[in-house]
């Protein structure tokens, strides 16, 4: 599905994901970013460092694909556990029947791996809003950052956070996450869930 043709969840209102006040650069080719500023020979050699491959050759990871960010993967990150993760690449609606659950009180990153290809994508961002028993209770916001389309996966991983914790926390919490850019794009929503429990078991 090309971007155009993503829609919005009604609970993502623009305001939550984009800052109203906040002026986007005018969005660029990779022709554009080489051809500027030529005479500067530091900022060229960054240039052709950050772009890699993409500065000689049209990037395309996934021919069927016309998006330019395609999100494949969500994983929570604890360390000394495994990962778990969730597969964005297939059909999104079945997410929520697949239930994380996380130790009370513990310290978690989310990961999301995802593939640029084509052009180069100008202040991605993840959003993500949590919800419990219909009340929203957390809300993250990321920039990710400007990537050029490489062959390999690239991943954002966002600082630390902490598990709720107490009787009261435990229980099971919903999640909206959304992936744009600076050009409002919508390159993936996803809804998920995860349960808070006193253990891992």
């Amino acid at each position: 599905m090309a971007e155009t043709e993503t829609k919005h969840h009604p609970e993502h209102h623009d305001e939550d994901v984009h800052d109203a006040n906040y002026q986007a650069p005018p969005e660029k080719t990779i022709e554009e970013i080489m051809a500027a500023d030529q005479e500067d020979e530091s900022l060229r050699r960054y240039k052709e460092a950050l772009l890699g491959a993409a500065q000689t050759e049209i990037i395309i990871v996934e021919p069927n694909d016309p998006r330019k960010v395609i999100v494949k993967k969500l994983a929570l990150v604890v360390e000394g556990r495994d990962d778990m993760e969730l597969d964005l690449t297939g059909d999104l609606s079945q997410l929520k029947k697949q239930l994380f659950v996380i130790k009370e009180g513990v310290q978690y990153k989310v990961r999301i791996d995802f593939i640029v290809q084509r052009e180069i994508v100008h202040g991605l961002k993840y959003v993500q809003k949590t919800s419990r028993l219909g009340v929203n209770v957390d809300k993250m916001k990321h920039m990710v950052g400007s990537y050029p389309p490489k062959k390999e996966i690239q991943f954002y991983l966002t600082p630390a956070e902490e598990a709720p914790s107490g009787t009261f926390s435990r229980g099971t919490y919903s999640v909206s996450s959304v992936f744009t850019d600076d050009d409002k794009h919508i390159h993936l929503e996803w809804d998920w869930t995860f349960e808070i429990k006193k253990d891992w078991a």
